[in-house]
Formats: structure tokens, sequence, C-alpha cells
């Protein structure tokens, strides 16, 4: 049997653990930079709220009807979710970080009798206790199953308790034929429409349909999804693998239309790609940079360009990265445009331990334990305490976020007083 478990609201009920005040309440999130809501209590949603409304566009709206707004806090969320996870890690060794919300876990070699309605109470009563965190469980014998067991469970919360268990051919059949073609985990927009055009309203339509016109007309994913559906476990938790691309993009709190800011921020994101490369043992071959100018500055000139440096010999120092992203970018830079982003993406990753020399260039041996001796800093005195001096030392991401809240779980200054 497999469970999915979903943080509700995740981002809002993470504030409201810490600040009982806001339960019961409407609660909105805003993006990177305070832009758009990224997440709504189900007050908000009730209020009419919509996902991705832009701030300056509902301020109004959002003051008439006391919706409280918050800016992201991401490493108080990046925070509790590891708590959570670690939690759940309790009842089953077998657990897939889905996302930052959700997870898979499986339970291998538990008995047939076994009462799983009462296990996911279990679960969810001990995240709630522990964390603040109110969950919904789904349980099934497959993952994709599981998904639609979490879908009722979070959709009928009287009647579920917030715990629901797919563990029979009429409990499976019955929540197939409630749930909607498009909101199968998996069934994107496009292959929802192709569906529809065959008569597939529901999740029990698609199973209906021949295995071998699947095949023909899908890929071999719809295939698995389908037998999943079926009750057949096809899908299995995914084991953790280093990521083949890694990239660090932002928004800039302000536009920028000269070239110093520009390369400040450039060299920023790519020390923080080549720490990320550190951090998983891998080393990049192609460092790629993306800059973007206002898309929302009506009669500006436009301008959005990339371009991306192969180098000779792969690397995650910080240093050279830096070097040659900072290069990359004065080669697009234009004069006269306003640009709002920008990004830097490190590809063609390799171990740092295992990869083809190069006869006639390498990297200076200097770096790597330079490299090590700086992570050691940061992680023992805090994260960018050690920083290239083509950064702005006074500085990390200058996002604008004007409505944050304190980061009680990782700033020793934010941790709540007791009175």
């Amino acid at each position: 049997m497999f469970a999915l478990v979903d943080c509700n609201n995740f981002y809002a009920s993470c504030e409201r653990a810490f600040n009982p005040n806001l339960q019961g309440k409407p609660v909105a999130i805003l993006s990177n930079n305070d832009g758009c809501v990224i997440s709504r209590s189900d007050e908000a949603k009730a209020i009419g709220l919509p996902m991705g409304a832009p701030i300056f566009k509902w301020e109004a709206f959002c003051k008439t009807n006391n919706i409280h707004v918050l800016s992201s806090n991401y490493p108080l969320y990046g925070d509790m979710s590891s708590r959570v996870m670690s939690i759940l890690s309790q009842f089953t060794p077998d657990v897939e970080l889905y996302s930052i919300d959700e997870s898979f876990i499986e339970f291998k070699n538990f008995k047939t009798d076994f009462n799983y309605n009462d296990y996911g109470f279990q679960i969810r009563t001990r995240v709630l206790k522990w964390t603040g965190i109110p969950t919904s469980v789904g349980i099934a014998p497959t993952k994709a199953l599981s998904k639609v067991a979490n879908k009722i469970a979070r959709k009928f919360p009287n009647e579920t308790k917030g715990v629901y268990v797919i563990d029979s051919e009429e409990k499976r059949i019955k929540a197939l034929k409630w749930i909607k073609i498009e909101d199968v985990w998996g069934i994107g927009r496009r292959l929802a429409e192709r569906l529809k055009m065959k008569g597939c309203k529901t999740a029990f339509d698609f199973t209906a349909l021949p295995d071998a016109w699947v095949k023909q007309n899908f890929s071999v994913i719809e295939a698995r999804l389908k037998r999943d559906l079926e009750g057949i476990p096809t899908l299995q938790l995914d084991e953790h693998k280093d990521r083949k691309m890694i990239a660090t993009t932002r928004s800039f709190e302000y536009t920028y239309s000269d070239i110093d800011n520009i390369k400040e921020r450039i060299s920023t994101f790519a020390s923080s790609c080549a720490e990320k490369l550190r951090k998983q043992n891998s080393s990049c071959y192609v460092i790629i940079v993306t800059l973007r100018s206002d898309r929302h500055k009506k009669g500006a000139e436009q301008h959005r360009v990339s371009t991306s440096v192969n180098l000779t010999y792969p690397t995650n120092s910080s240093l050279i990265i830096s070097n040659y992203a900072i290069s990359a970018v004065m080669s697009i830079f234009k004069e006269g445009i306003k640009y709002k982003r920008a990004g830097v993406i490190v590809t063609g990753l390799v171990p740092t331990d295992n990869y083809q020399l190069n006869m006639f260039h390498e990297e200076n041996p200097k770096h790597k334990p330079l490299m090590a001796s700086i992570d050691s800093l940061n992680t023992k005195y805090g994260s960018n305490k050690i920083k290239l001096g083509s950064q702005d030392l006074q500085r990390t991401w200058k996002m604008r976020q004007e409505r944050l809240s304190p980061r009680y779980t990782t700033n020793i200054n934010d941790i709540i007083v007791v009175k």
C-alpha cells in the first residue's frame, strides 16, 4: 500500500503555526519580490482571491476583505517541510519527497489485515501535534490511486476527517468515477483535451480504454499510469537522484539598466549554483546565462536573451563559474534596456571525482581546498558569510519582502520568546 501525505495550504499553515491570530482568517502568500499570490488559505479561496493574482491589482480587494497578505518566508517553509518529512520517516523508511508540501510513502511487508485507516490518523495527528501543520492522507494500493484518495480526503474533510483509504474494488471504481480526467495526477491540459475527444470525462473512462490503443496513441508513461489507476502497482517510489541541471534565476528588486548591478547579481547567482554543485559532488561543463527586460513595462524596448559557455574542463569552483558568467552577461548586455530578471544555469554535470581528464587544461588545484574552506565557514557561521569580491557584501537576493514574517526556526534572533 502507498500513501500520499499532503500538507494543507502549506505556506499559510506554516505562518499560522507561529501566529495563532491568523487561525480561521483569510491568508495569502506572495511570490518572490511580493509579486503575485502563490498560496491561499481556504478562507481566502472562499472569498474569491484567485491563485496567481498580481498583488498590485488586488491590493484593494485584500484590504476590503481583511485578507492577511504575507511575503514568502522560504527559510521557514523549508525547515517546516524537513520537520514534517522527518516525522513521516518514523512510520516507514520508504519515503519519497514529492514536493515541499507532499510526500509518497510505501508500507512494505505490512500485514494484509492491517488497519491503514487508523495508521493514517496516527500520521495526521502526530504531524499536527508536533508541527501545527494540518495534513490530508490518502492511502491506496498504488501511487496514482493514493493521489485520488488524497483528493477525496481533502475535498470532504467532514466525512473523512482528513484520511481516506481505497482498500476495495468498489471504492476504487467509485473514486475513479468521481474524479475528472483533468484532475488526475499525470494528466496535463493537452492530454486531457485529447482524452476528452475520445470520450474520457473521468479517470474511470481512461481505465476503460483498450491497453493497445493507449500504447499506440500515447507514451509508456500514460500506459503505466493507466495500470496504476487500475490498481496494479506500476509506479514505484523514486530514489533520490542528483540533478542533471542546476539553476538560480531571480527577478531584481528594481529594474537595472547599468552593467555593474547586473554583474553583481550574476556573480551571486553563479556562486549559488557552484555551491549547489559542490553539495551534490558534481561539476559542470556548460554555463548558461539569461537576461530579460521588464515585460510589464508598456512601451519600453524589450530584450530577452541567453548565451552559453562551454568549458574545456568540468568545475564547481565559484571563482571560475562566476568569472565565466560575468563575461557571458557582458556579451549579451544591451545599453538602454531596463532589465528585470536574470539567471545562471549550469549543466553538463559529471561526478567531481570521476570525469575525463584534459591533457592541456585543468582547474587550478588550489580552488578545491579553497572552496571546501568557504563552504565550511559558511556552514559554521551562517550562509553567505564568505563571498566573492564581485558580490555585494551587504545583500543576498535583495528581494522585495515588505510583509515578511520572522524566521522563527532558522534565525536565532527570531525565535519566539515566552514571557
